[in-house]
Order: C-alpha cells, then sequence, then structure tokens
C-alpha cells in the first residue's frame, strides 16, 4: 500500500457526432489531477481544491472526486482506511469535454493506486460514474468510461456499464475547440425533441455503424462520411456561436468531420494525421478569435490509457 499517489485522468469528447450518449474518447490534454495519501484519520477526507473558483464543494459525499472515492472505499470494504485528497482541476467547467467526468475518474483511480491497484479500472467503474451522477443527476458512462478506460468507447447500454472499446486507427487525431462561453447542460437537453423521424433513424443508424466499421478498418473516408449527426447537432447547433463557419472551417482545413463535443460549447473534429489535426486546430480557433470570443485549441490523438498515476 502506498503512502501516496497522484493520478491524472483526461478530459472527453462524448457523443462523437452519431453516438448521443453511448459514444467518447479521451483527450491527451486538458485533463484534472488528484493526490490521495494516507493519514491517520479514518475515513475519506478532502484537505484541498484548486483551480476551481471556489465553486466545488468539500462535502464528499457532494463532489464527484471525493464520492466516487469513497464509494471504492466501500466497494473494497476499506472504509477503516485514513484518505486524504487533494483536487486540482486543471479543465473548464462546462466546456463540453466532461470536466466532471474526469474528477471522477481520478478519484476511483487515485484510491485503488493508493490501495495498491486492488481491482482493474473496469472494476471501478461503477463508483467512477456514480460520482459523475453528483454533478448532473444522470447515470451515463460517455465521459467517464473514456477518461478512466482510454480510447473510444462504445456504451451499449448505460445502466449496465456494457461497455466496449473500440479500434483506433493509428493516424486517427482530434482538433478540439473550448470557446468562453457558458451552455448549461440542461439548457442543451432541453432543446431537444424526443421525436425523431424514421428517415433519421434510418440515417443515424447507418452512419453509427459506418464510424464503427472504419474505425475497425483504418478506412479515414468512410470515417469522414459517417460523422454527420443528424438528430442532434441541428437542434444544438444555434446554441454554439457561429458553429455552421467553424464546421466549415474545419472541413475546409482537412477534417474527416466535424461536430459538437458533448453538450457543447467545444467543437471537435476527427483528423487523420497530427499535422492536419493541428491546422484544423488553428482554423477553428481563428473563427472564435476573430468573433471576439476567447478560446483554448488543442490537437490530440485519442489517449489510449485514461486515467494513470503520474
Amino acid at each position: 500500500m502506498k503512502k501516496e499517489v497522484r493520478v491524472f485522468a483526461p478530459a472527453t469528447v462524448a457523443n462523437v457526432a452519431v453516438g448521443f450518449d453511448i459514444l467518447g474518447f479521451a483527450l491527451q490534454a486538458p485533463g484534472d489531477e488528484i493526490v490521495a495519501r494516507r493519514v491517520d484519520k479514518a475515513g475519506l477526507h478532502i484537505k484541498t481544491i484548486t483551480g476551481d473558483g471556489g465553486k466545488l464543494p468539500y462535502e464528499v459525499d457532494k463532489n464527484t472526486a471525493g464520492f466516487a472515492a469513497r464509494c471504492l472505499l466501500r466497494q473494497l470494504e476499506a472504509e477503516a482506511i485514513g484518505v486524504e485528497l487533494e483536487i486540482h482541476k486543471k479543465m473548464p467547467f462546462g466546456s463540453g469535454l466532461g470536466s466532471s467526468a474526469a474528477s471522477s475518474a481520478a478519484g476511483a483511480m487515485a484510491v485503488n493506486a493508493l490501495l495498491g491497484m486492488p481491482v482493474s479500472k473496469m472494476d471501478t467503474l461503477h463508483c467512477a460514474v456514480l460520482g459523475e451522477q453528483v454533478a448532473d443527476g444522470a447515470y451515463h458512462a460517455d465521459n467517464v468510461a473514456p477518461s478512466l478506460l482510454g480510447g473510444i468507447i462504445l456504451i451499449r447500454a448505460n445502466e449496465a456499464l456494457d461497455v466496449h472499446r473500440l479500434p483506433v486507427p493509428e493516424a486517427l487525431h482530434a482538433a478540439v475547440v473550448y470557446p468562453h462561453v457558458s451552455i448549461l447542460t440542461k439548457d442543451a437537453r432541453d432543446v431537444l425533441s424526443p421525436r425523431v423521424t424514421l428517415q433519421q433513424s434510418i440515417q443515424q443508424c447507418g452512419n453509427l455503424a459506418g464510424l464503427m466499421v472504419g474505425l475497425y478498418e483504418s478506412d479515414y473516408g468512410l470515417i469522414g462520411r459517417s460523422l454527420e449527426d443528424v438528430i442532434i447537432e441541428p437542434q444544438r447547433a444555434p446554441l454554439v456561436p457561429h458553429f455552421a463557419e467553424v464546421k466549415q472551417a474545419a472541413l475546409d482545413a482537412g477534417a474527416l468531420g466535424c461536430s459538437i463535443s458533448g453538450a457543447g460549447p467545444s467543437v471537435f473534429a476527427l483528423c487523420q494525421g497530427a499535422e492536419t489535426a493541428s491546422a484544423v486546430a488553428k482554423a477553428i480557433s481563428s473563427i472564435f478569435t476573430r468573433q471576439n470570443i476567447p478560446n483554448d485549441p488543442y490537437a490530440s490523438p485519442v489517449n489510449q490509457e485514461g486515467a494513470k498515476i503520474i
């Protein structure tokens, strides 16, 4: 058993255009860090929170990382052990990049690592998802699973945590840009219609299946043709400033496809090659900058490791 560990959990892109609530992948950066250490006082305690602007609670059961960590201690029947957490937020809230999921994944990973990894990452996923549920009230793994496990993750069923890693073609990279505007997840959910036409369903299913085949076969052309969301994106696009212009700029710069990351406001594009991803990130960023919207661009391969000890 270790005396102290520091863990990093990465940002994620959820939905991936055609996989609303069932697809997600991990980025190399940004992400959150959590330090867990042994202390004499029994139970779990949050000592320090940085980078949150005073927004996050120190009460364990109201904190995503704390709740996930305590859940795992209970699962391992180790609540008598004294554990102290330092939570270092290094990614923005409400960005559409899975900020609360990264904290929750890091919290579960930190306890597991402190205890010497007695269980697999997969065995901690339920606790990590419960941790994020503290923040948004929903039990879903499209951000938490890739942040914890890494890679591109398909969630066949959220309730059962029936999750599966999909293959990642060698040259697949992502360009992601976070514009500094606010979109509440609740508002992004409220704009969605519960009605889907038969034609929309057929087209979306075809695109989702095409994306998965493209990943398995490293067929970048098929990946690009399949990144067309005909259900969610058209409804959420008005929430993201200048989205149509941003999407066109990404495609003009060589992106395979471009859409909204999670509930937004971040946008992402999948690309073939690191050089193209960097060019696409710059192209998207320039649109927001031209409109006087501060933004943070990232270009990244798919993070295959997920949460890790650093």
